[in-house]
């Protein structure tokens, strides 16, 4: 387990994952208290990436369930294989004689046959789900439900039971206490809002878009070679689309793919018609697209950087040891400013 969130912070580095001490500090009190975590925020922004990346860092194995609308307690937990008990049907066909034999009525022969349930309903018969293989692993484990906001009201209240004792029940078997606690993520993009009983059994963590800075250390961690003025220019354009009315805003898979797309095409800075051409790794609507192309005029404003020979900070030359200096001469009245030298774009 975690020593204290610096530990936490450290070893989710040591994965990639760029996470702040809100993030760090809802992740140790998962592990110190045993509780869930219920994680939500827009899609992107790497709240499954979390519960992986915590996986590794605590040595412990995934085990993913993916929610989706119609998913059921059977597909979460269970289901018999019928196959296995119609071959264990026809090879014991015979007992089954046996055990008929002297059988007065059919009444009486179900009977006899209903003794045997127990050998057909049991757990050599039974195929373990995501949840129920999480509740009766040997060892530690990491349990994700994945975009629970998916799944029917139905499917959560059921998850009530997990996670209030961390037990699940086979009505043909009985209840299955889990032998190690699994630590649990639940991820949610906020397509609907989850019950009060839900949120009561977990503690929460909001995970919202980054801020420039982070931004440009996720890039820098995740896609290793690109130049670190092209990540600033490429993060400080995804930060303006973001503001923009889109019907999905681009996150952070969306800026990863975007640098890996400029590499493969060997960028070394943006230009509008390099942005134009790759709208659409970023965008996934139509109309978004159109919407960020007539703005791009705006969002790519260029901004003065040195030029080679110049020195590190945009502003007057400083003269030569051995020269004199030169004053600067003001623009007569009337004449036009100074072109601007092109620079990086932000």
């Amino acid at each position: 387990m975690f020593e204290n969130t610096d530990d936490v912070l450290a070893r989710l580095s040591e994965q990639g994952y760029i996470a702040d001490k809100s993030v760090a500090t809802v992740v140790y009190l998962a592990t110190k208290l045993e509780k869930p975590v219920l994680v939500e925020g827009p899609a992107g922004v790497g709240k499954t990436e979390l519960a992986k990346v915590t996986a590794t860092a605590l040595g412990r194995k995934l085990i993913r369930l993916q929610c989706y609308e119609g998913l059921d307690e059977a597909k979460a937990l269970y289901e018999w294989e019928y196959s296995k008990q119609l071959l264990y049907t026809q090879i014991l066909k015979e007992k089954f004689t046996e055990a008929m034999a002297g059988a007065t009525s059919v009444r009486d022969a179900a009977e006899r046959i209903g003794r045997e349930d127990s050998v057909f309903f049991s757990e050599r018969f039974i195929v373990p789900r995501p949840l129920l293989t999480a509740i009766t692993s040997d060892e530690p484990v990491l349990l994700l439900v994945d975009e629970v906001d998916k799944s029917d009201p139905e499917f959560e209240a059921f998850l009530l039971e997990v996670l209030s004792d961390y037990q699940v029940s086979v009505p043909e078997v009985g209840t299955f206490d889990a032998k190690q606690k699994p630590v649990v993520f639940l991820t949610s993009n906020d397509a609907r809002e989850m019950s009060d009983a839900l949120k009561r059994r977990c503690l929460h963590l909001w995970i919202d878009f980054p801020d420039a800075e982070q931004e440009v250390k996720i890039l820098e961690s995740k896609v290793p070679g690109v130049d670190q003025r092209l990540a600033e220019d490429l993060v400080e354009l995804m930060q303006g689309l973001r503001k923009l009315d889109l019907k999905k805003a681009p996150s952070i898979s969306e800026t990863l793919d975007w640098a890996r797309a400029l590499l493969a095409l060997n960028a070394t800075e943006l230009d509008e018609g390099l942005v134009q051409d790759t709208l659409n790794v970023i965008l996934k609507y139509e109309g978004d697209i159109r919407k960020a192309q007539g703005e791009l005029g705006r969002l790519l404003v260029r901004k003065s950087v040195p030029q080679e020979g110049e020195g590190a900070v945009a502003g007057p030359a400083e003269p030569a040891a051995d020269a004199p200096a030169k004053p600067a001469t003001p623009a007569k009245p009337g004449e036009p400013a100074p072109a601007a030298k092109k620079g990086r774009l932000h």
